[in-house]
């Protein structure tokens, strides 16, 4: 099968890495190495060396990225080849592997995917359950405790705190009562059929013959115990990654799983991307006298294939004032230059809380600015609320999102009549939907929940089976069902404001709009469902759709880069992290540093505050350890008092005055 990429193209390791198809292979990819391309290159490839494409699977983190490595993959081959290859994230290969097997777990196979949202609903019942409210405990931090333990592919009724282990076993009895799994569960679940059920294993073992995992450097325990079971001699698995790069530890990445990737499949091919074609020398230089303090690292050394560049400049500013107004200023002015776009300036910060006073000194200034990490469009009220509707169609005993939408819009059937379904439902080991549907619970009721409940009832079933028995289009009868009960409605009574109403609105409309969308491309409504719970996914904030700079965190900026970068706060206790030095994860925060400084292209400023203003109080500041481990050959350490008192050179000079010329013929 022939694809439109050439081995001439590619540099020598590059080379190395497409040409290395067989047994476990690991490419280290340092930052601007041209990771994807070779990635794509090695599965174009296969394809050549005639390996059917449905044998190749490809894992990813986030949606968006699947979709990426999908559209690369589909110009280079054939649109059909690409198509029959499985290009998805770890929680999606997961749900297809649990639709065909959880039943072995106990589980029926119309489970639901419970959101964040449902999961902090779930606790906070359990929490009043069992404690009351005098326990000072937030369902979140809960729920953190036993996404850590089960990321670990460790049981959370296990967890050193009593209090929690009790928690985590009624939450886990609530989630399996409601035929709900949460997104760890996915990855749990599906590593313990594979390993537990030897069928099973021997089917996904030969449906996958080729495994390529990306960004390999934020897997965790978990991730990894579900590879060694998908993967089986003789073990044709790539593994792409840079350990310079695992920044994730405090959600559970194991940077164990790159550096003793022998101890997991014998014998790997190593090889190294160090060709960087992002950066310019000075910036790379900076980062490799940073990272090589990091012990136990896979040496890796990035040089640039980028003749000159500016020395990567280190300012020193009197407080966080003066250091949102210094760049600001600085974009202003960069943005006059020829040919440069707001977009091109990022600013990189440790805390979202860092982000306030550089907002201010922007909109000053009517800088245009893009916020990365905004609410998940999934998280939106009418959006869950309408894929609960959804979901109801596709299976009524799905009882998470019945419940949420039970008395949504307003119909008579309260908290208490919904709790009583719930404790009835479970006594007749039963879903909630049956315990409606049963006379001998409704009769317990009031006359007038009792026809409110009747209605319900005849509601959703007469909807199902318009899809079930009529055939209709699952799009035609969702909107038929939202605009019958006058969801709309009823959810704009409680907007303030018109903006308000319009995206409530909008948000209904683009799920039935996205449901059409896949009907047309012959997909099943579960499919949806499993997608849309999928898509919840937060890192997949789409930066092109946004105009202006970028202001974001360093967590949220790797794999991006910009022509001109601000790393801001570096700080001890900032960069580092306090916490960091309390934890012994500094070597973490030198990681998360060295992904900051290689988001620069052209241009990188780093700043430190000698105070800062914290919970409202002027505190001092100490340069951070890391500015020590810089080498200064390529790093220009300046103050802002220098900046603003240096004379201006003529070449300034002409700048300003053309640029003022420019605007006074302009006017």
């Amino acid at each position: 099968m022939a694809s439109s990429f050439s081995f001439e193209s590619l540099n020598n390791a590059q080379r190395q890495a497409v040409a290395s198809l067989d047994g476990p292979v690991m490419i280290l990819a340092g930052a601007g190495t041209g990771k994807t391309r070779t990635v794509t290159c090695r599965i174009a490839h296969m394809l050549e060396k005639r390996i059917p494409p449905d044998q190749i699977l490809a894992v990813t983190f986030t949606n968006k990225a699947a979709n990426e490595m999908r559209e690369r993959i589909g110009g280079m081959v054939s649109k059909k080849a690409a198509s029959e290859m499985t290009v998805c994230t770890f929680h999606s290969l997961c749900v297809r592997l649990l639709r065909g097997g959880i039943d072995k777990l106990g589980y029926k196979k119309n489970f639901s995917i419970c959101s964040h949202s449902d999961q902090v609903g779930i606790m906070k019942q359990l929490l009043v359950r069992k404690g009351g409210t005098d326990e000072k405990v937030k369902p979140e931090t809960v729920l953190g405790a036993i996404s850590n333990c089960k990321n670990k592919g460790q049981d959370p009724a296990n967890l050193e705190d009593d209090y929690f282990a009790s928690l985590a076993v009624a939450y886990q009895n609530e989630l399996r009562a409601q035929n709900a799994v949460d997104f760890d569960d996915l990855l749990l679940f599906a590593e313990q059929i594979l390993r537990e059920h030897a069928d099973v294993r021997e089917v996904f073992r030969q449906r996958f013959t080729r495994v390529t995992v990306d960004e390999f450097q934020d897997t965790n325990a978990l991730q990894m115990q579900l590879l060694q079971q998908l993967v089986g001699p003789p073990y044709h698995v790539c593994v792409v990654g840079d350990d310079d790069q695992s920044i994730y530890g405090w959600r559970g990445a194991e940077v164990a799983n790159i550096l003793e990737f022998e101890r997991f499949f014998d014998n790997p091919t190593i090889i190294r991307l160090e060709e960087n074609y992002r950066s310019t020398h000075a910036v790379l230089h900076t980062a490799n006298s940073l990272i090589k303090h990091n012990a136990g690292r896979r040496e890796k050394v990035l040089r640039s294939t980028r003749r000159g560049g500016d020395n990567v400049r280190l300012v020193a500013m009197p407080g966080d004032d003066e250091e949102a107004e210094f760049i600001a200023e600085e974009i202003l002015a960069g943005r006059s230059a020829v040919g440069r776009t707001w977009e091109d300036f990022a600013v990189l910060f440790r805390t979202n809380g860092q982000s306030r006073k550089l907002e201010l000194a922007l909109r000053e200034r009517k800088i245009p600015y893009r916020m990365v990490g905004a609410q998940s469009f999934y998280d939106r009220r009418e959006v869950r609320d309408v894929l609960a509707y959804a979901q109801l169609l596709a299976a009524p005993d799905a009882d998470v999102p019945l419940l949420r939408i039970l008395n949504a819009p307003n119909r008579g059937i309260g908290q208490s009549t919904a709790v009583l379904a719930t404790d009835w439902s479970r006594e007749h080991h039963e879903s909630v939907w049956q315990a409606l549907c049963d006379p001998n619970f409704t009769a317990t009721l009031g006359a007038k929940t009792r026809g409110a409940i009747e209605s319900f009832v005849a509601l959703i079933a007469g909807a199902k089976n318009r899809i079930d028995l009529a055939g209709e289009n699952p799009a035609d009868v969702l909107h038929g069902l939202v605009t019958e009960i006058e969801y709309r409605e009823w959810i704009e009574r409680g907007c303030k404001t018109e903006n308000e109403k319009q995206q409530r609105g909008e948000g209904i409309q683009m799920v039935i709009d996205s449901l059409r969308a896949h009907v047309a491309k012959g997909k099943k409504l579960q499919t949806f469902l499993d997608d849309s719970a999928l898509a919840s996914d937060r890192e997949d904030d789409d930066l092109e759709k946004k105009q202006g700079a970028t202001l974001i965190t360093l967590h949220a900026s790797k794999g991006l880069e910009f022509p001109f970068v601000f790393l801001v706060g570096l700080e001890e206790g900032f960069l580092p992290h306090s916490r960091s030095i309390v934890e012994g994860t500094k070597d973490e925060e030198r990681r998360l540093l060295y992904v900051g400084i290689t988001r620069a292209q052209d241009q990188l400023t780093m700043t430190y505050c000698t105070k800062r203003v914290k919970w409202g109080q002027e505190t001092g500041c100490q340069p951070s350890s890391f500015i020590g481990e810089l080498d200064d050959e390529y790093l220009d350490h300046t103050t802002y008092d220098d900046i603003l008192g240096a004379e201006a050179s003529p070449d300034d000079l002409d700048s300003f005055f053309g640029n003022l010329k420019g605007m006074l013929d302009g006017i």
